[in-house]
């Protein structure tokens, strides 16, 4: 109760001083012609307006601005369900992964930079792979030159077959080391799997990384595809092959295309099949990563 009151006082006593300067003004102000408002009519209305709360009044300004025509394009898009969006994908595309843990010596590569399959992107450090593999080779020759006394000792009578068997497992054994010390050497050198652009780059020269660390994500430089989630309604009229249009927001143009593939599952909760799309023909300003709106006419 006392904090009821203490809530209900402060507001009395402003209703109080409203209703004195009222008086007061009713009281000093002369009356003009018969009927007409008292001149303290336009006080009260600034003081009312004054009085209104600021959220009130920017929540009447933002209903009175017009929307911005971006965005309501953009609303009714969302509320459209005819509107089917497609995103421009390249062919192939991967992020490059450590294939071991250690610092980086040579780094071939940019962000944007161009290569071709084969080539070398970055290495690694690799003494220690190659001393590895020294080792290797040296045990694999220990090995060998052993059985081959073996079997001179066996063929004197002097050596059993279980010792030449050792021998020859040593060997075998040898050649095992030899050949994962030299694959672990050329993992050293991370190489282009295909010809391609770097799309992000994720380390820099004379970094350590740790083994599956991400290098560098990287895209094909062929031809680009389009990755359209359709609605299920279409598959009886979709077929590999169909042309169809594609505006792309970010040129404002729109481009032929043709579908290529049609997805094996409808996704239940979207109601939704996932499918690709070609370009019918060379468009250079086209990245990956641009998205737009699709038209079917056989089917819009």
């Amino acid at each position: 109760m006392r904090a009821r009151h203490g809530h209900m006082l402060p507001r009395a006593l402003s209703a109080l001083a409203l209703c004195l300067a009222t008086a007061y003004a009713q009281a000093a102000a002369p009356l003009g012609d018969a009927g007409a408002m008292p001149s303290h009519a336009p006080v009260r209305a600034a003081t009312t307006a004054a009085a209104a709360p600021a959220p009130v009044a920017m929540i009447a300004a933002a209903d009175a601005a017009p929307a911005h025509p971006y965005a309501q394009a953009h609303s009714m898009a969302q509320m459209n369900p005819d509107v089917v969006r497609a995103l421009i994908a390249a062919d192939q595309e991967t992020t490059l992964a450590a294939p071991m843990a250690g610092r980086i010596t040579e780094l071939h590569m940019s962000l944007g930079s161009s290569f071709a399959a084969g080539d070398t992107l970055l290495a690694f450090d690799c003494a220690e792979s190659l001393a590895r593999a020294k080792i290797a080779r040296a045990e694999l020759k220990g090995a060998r030159e052993n059985y081959q006394a073996k079997s001179r000792l066996r063929a004197l009578k002097a050596a059993g077959d279980v010792e030449v068997n050792l021998a020859s497992a040593s060997v075998d054994k040898g050649v095992g080391q030899l050949e994962l010390s030299q694959a672990q050497a050329e993992e050293c050198a991370v190489k282009a799997p295909f010809d391609g652009r770097v799309a992000r780059l994720h380390v820099k020269q004379y970094q350590g990384v740790n083994l599956g660390a991400p290098l560098a994500d990287i895209i094909s430089d062929g031809p680009l595809k389009l990755r359209i989630n359709a609605p299920s309604r279409w598959l009886k009229t979709l077929k590999p092959g169909m042309a169809f249009q594609v505006t792309v927001d970010e040129t404002g143009r729109s481009y032929p295309a043709k579908v290529s593939a049609i997805g094996a599952r409808v996704d239940a909760a979207a109601q939704a099949v996932e499918i690709e799309g070609r370009f019918d023909g060379s468009f250079p300003e086209l990245l990956a990563g641009m998205s737009g709106t699709v038209h079917f006419p056989e089917i819009q």
